[in-house]
Parts: structure tokens; C-alpha cells; sequence
């Protein structure tokens, strides 16, 4: 027994010693950060296996143009910028518009339109919508899933017909009724709320989304790097340490420290660890067993630039339509203008059974906007990248089995919370940012009178589907 301690003794001694190790350089490892230094922690490490800050906030470019993987808006009054204000002056300020390509081959409003989804369906279609309506009501069976919440609510008929429940199979990447009812309640409150007689006729009246009282802000047109960088100097001036590409092989628990070895070989030993990596991954790091591993989304991102009649005003479309896996599109060049005349767009796709590449997800994506009448002109595949772990996919028990391995984890000792760490989706970094705080019990030093807003229905509306 007391060669065993002393040789635990040795390990530690030839590891880099911090007060905390951090696990993960997204938003909320970067949020953790900046709470450990304000709680006095002085040496911190964070680790992460990508080459730069900022998790999946990734940029690609080439020729000329910078995409993102995925559809990212920030906003000026957001939680992150008390943590970073040096952020502010870098992002650039943009008025996004959001439609949605519905079943009927049209370009309309997002996240339903009441003349085009219901008055222009004719009077047949309207009585099958109503009535479609008070048989749910009625019946009032136990929610069970997102299929019977957003039943519930508007219908089976004009869930159809608007085109939600196919897009809510791409969103969370199996069909609806699979979904847990407490994550699809969280993420499609709007339905409820716009579900109303009286909200209906006053979306009727209105023409255009509600004012949002924030601005809207993107990363420079450089792309992430040229964001994230002045936050990462500023950590690193008051005393973070970035252990960037650097793969990490094992985490450890050895007398009174963790200690974490890197896939090169070199060990970081800390009284602390925080995770904010995908909680499969973590398990595995700690050497604890699963007996479900949890399922996430893997993302493929297509790049193109385009010359010609586009077909849609909008800068952000969803794919609401009844076919293909692309589930929505983000047009850059109407943020940072056009490279050599030409637009351009990153597409996302849910990777499944039948689309499983680049090359696949591509083809389909011609062909579906061809038979839409969209992009008729030169589209050009720029590039496009396969990114796993994108986001968690809420199966029926999976937030409780994602809980009871937070639990083993903390058991453990770590700390694991964010996106990934807490198999929590979050659509904005407002969200990410709050709950890194609520887990590491921070409160910003906000004046009476000029609180921190939370995250609007609207804004996880429009930014997490």
C-alpha cells in the first residue's frame, strides 16, 4: 500500500500542475474559464483536441470564402459579452431573415405562415385543419413524444401539411415520435404559444417578425479565429494555459488530484476537472462503463458559391418540404457581401442511413433544389466538412440516461456541463453562457434596474431549429 501511494506520489510530480483543468475550449469551456479566474482559481488548463478556440464554432475556407458549420447569430445583450467584451467590436452587425421551404414548393414564412399554410389551402383543407384540431383537443390522450405535443397543439393535419413533422425528424434526426417530450417541450414552446385563437389572428395582422430589441451580430467575415483570439489572449494574460491540439488519452483519479494524460504523453494533474466534451467520450476518458452509449447527430456541412436567379429573398431557408435531408441553409454572401460576384451558402444535412458523405449529400441537394426551382444558375461545390458529435438526439429516456451518467460522473468527480457536457442542446451562446454560470454558481454584478436578459421564445425559435 505504500508503494502504491508513493509511486501515485511520482505520477503527480511528473505531471504540469493547475488549480483546475478544463476539458473543452467551446463557449462553455471558455464561460468556465473566465468564472474559475474571477473565483481566484490562479492556473487553469484548457484542453481541447481542435487547433483553435471555440468548439464547434468552426469556420472553412477556400477561394475566396468563409462558411460556418451550422447557422450561428449571436446578440448584442448576450451573457457571453459580460465574460468577453473585446468580442463586441469584432462581430459583425446583420439584419437575418428566416423562411422556410414548405411541401407545396413554396418560399414562405418560417416558422408557419398563416395565409399560405391555412387560407390558401382552400375551404376543404381548412375544415380538415379544424377539425383536426378539436379531435386533438378533444381526445386529450397523454403527451408522449414531439409527434403528440406538436399533435396536440396544431393538429395531425397541419402538422403534415406545413411540412414541421418532416422537418422535425431532420432536426433531431429520427422521426418525432421517437423524441422525448420533455426536450421537444423546451425547444417548440412557440407552437403552443402561436397555437392561440387570439395569437392566430394577430400573426394574420402582422406582416413582419416582432422588433427584436437586441442586435443581430455574425463572426467577422474572417471567420472564428479572428473573433475568439482577443478573448483568448486576455485568458491566457490572466493566467489560462491552452493546451490546443492536443488529444486527450485518459483522465485519472490518484490520491487528492486528477490527473489527465494527453494523447503525446504529457500529464496535467489538478484537485479539479470540469468537462464540457460529449459525456460518451468523457465516460470513456474515466475508464466507466456504459451500458447505452448516447446518440448524437453527425452533421455534414456543404459549401457552394452560386451565379444566377436564387429564388428566395431570405438570408436563413429551412427545408420543410417532404423530401431530401438537408434541413437548412444559411446565405453568407448577405451578411459579408459577394467574392468575385458570386453568393454563397453553407448547407446543413443530418447524415442517415442512405446519406452518409459529402459526395451524397450533395447530389441530393442538387437535385432537390432543381426540382424546387432554386439556385437556377452555376452552383459550385466549394468544399464541405463531416463533423460528429454535432448535437445530442433526444430518444425516449435519453435525458434521463444522460443524467444518471452525469451523476457517475460527479461520483467521480467531475464536473461536466454545456451542450455536450450535460447532453443539453443549446441554441444560442446566451444559453450556453447561462447555464455554465447556474452550474459554477456565478452571478454577473448586474445593476438594479438593467438585468441580463433571458433567452427569448423567439430567439431559440429562430436559432435552434
Amino acid at each position: 500500500m505504500h508503494d502504491s501511494y508513493e509511486l501515485q506520489q511520482e505520477t503527480i510530480s511528473e505531471a504540469e500542475v493547475f488549480d483546475a483543468i478544463i476539458l473543452g475550449s467551446g463557449v462553455s469551456g471558455l464561460v468556465a474559464a473566465s468564472i474559475l479566474i474571477q473565483q481566484d482559481n490562479r492556473r487553469i488548463a484548457v484542453v481541447d483536441e481542435y487547433e483553435t478556440i471555440g468548439g464547434n464554432h468552426i469556420d472553412w475556407s477556400a477561394n475566396g470564402f468563409t462558411f460556418d458549420v451550422g447557422s450561428l447569430i449571436f446578440q448584442d445583450d448576450s451573457p457571453l459579452l459580460k465574460h468577453f467584451p473585446e468580442l463586441l467590436e469584432h462581430y459583425v452587425h446583420i439584419h437575418p431573415t428566416w423562411g422556410r421551404l414548405n411541401p407545396q414548393g413554396k418560399v414562405t414564412r418560417y416558422p408557419i405562415s398563416i395565409p399560405d399554410d391555412i387560407l390558401r389551402a382552400g375551404p376543404l383543407a381548412i375544415c380538415r385543419i379544424a377539425l383536426s384540431v378539436i379531435h386533438a383537443r378533444l381526445r386529450r390522450r397523454q403527451l408522449r413524444n414531439a409527434k403528440d405535443f406538436a399533435t396536440f397543439w396544431i393538429g395531425s393535419y397541419l402538422l403534415k401539411r406545413s411540412g414541421l413533422e418532416n422537418y422535425m425528424a431532420r432536426f433531431y434526426g429520427v422521426p418525432p415520435e421517437y423524441i422525448d417530450l420533455e426536450p421537444a417541450q423546451k425547444r417548440m414552446m412557440w407552437i403552443q404559444e402561436h397555437s392561440s385563437l387570439r395569437s392566430l389572428l394577430r400573426k394574420m395582422r402582422q406582416k413582419k417578425l416582432p422588433h427584436m430589441q437586441n442586435r443581430q451580430l455574425a463572426r467577422p467575415k474572417e471567420g472564428y479565429a479572428a473573433l475568439y483570439e482577443p478573448a483568448k489572449l486576455r485568458l491566457s494574460k490572466n493566467g489560462i494555459t491552452f493546451k490546443l491540439g492536443t488529444p486527450i488519452a485518459k483522465v485519472e483519479k490518484e490520491a487528492e488530484q486528477f490527473v489527465v494524460t494527453c494523447a503525446r504523453g504529457n500529464r496535467l494533474a489538478a484537485a479539479r476537472v470540469i468537462s464540457t466534451v460529449p459525456i460518451n467520450i468523457a465516460n470513456q476518458l474515466c475508464g466507466l462503463s456504459q451500458e447505452k452509449p448516447l446518440q448524437t447527430i453527425t452533421l455534414i456541412s456543404l459549401y457552394f458559391s452560386f451565379s444566377g436567379e436564387r429564388g428566395f429573398e431570405q438570408s436563413i431557408l429551412y427545408n420543410f418540404s417532404y423530401e431530401a435531408a438537408w434541413k437548412r441553409l444559411t446565405v453568407y454572401s448577405d451578411f459579408y457581401g459577394r467574392t468575385d460576384g458570386r453568393e454563397y451558402f453553407a448547407v446543413e444535412v443530418v447524415a442517415n442511413d442512405t446519406i452518409t458523405s459529402i459526395e451524397l449529400a450533395e447530389a441530393e441537394f442538387r437535385a432537390h433544389v432543381a426540382s424546387n426551382t432554386i439556385f437556377n444558375g452555376d452552383l459550385r461545390l466549394e468544399g464541405g466538412q463531416v463533423l460528429e458529435n454535432a448535437y445530442p438526439i433526444y430518444t425516449h429516456g435519453a435525458p434521463a440516461d444522460a443524467a444518471r451518467q452525469i451523476e457517475r460522473l460527479r461520483q467521480f468527480g467531475i464536473e461536466s456541463f454545456g451542450r455536450h457536457g450535460a447532453f443539453n442542446y443549446q441554441p444560442t451562446a446566451r444559453v450556453s453562457t447561462l447555464e455554465a454560470e447556474q452550474a459554477l454558481g456565478y452571478r454577473h454584478p448586474v445593476s438594479v434596474g438593467n438585468p441580463i436578459p433571458e433567452p427569448t421564445r423567439q430567439e431559440i425559435c429562430a436559432y435552434s431549429m
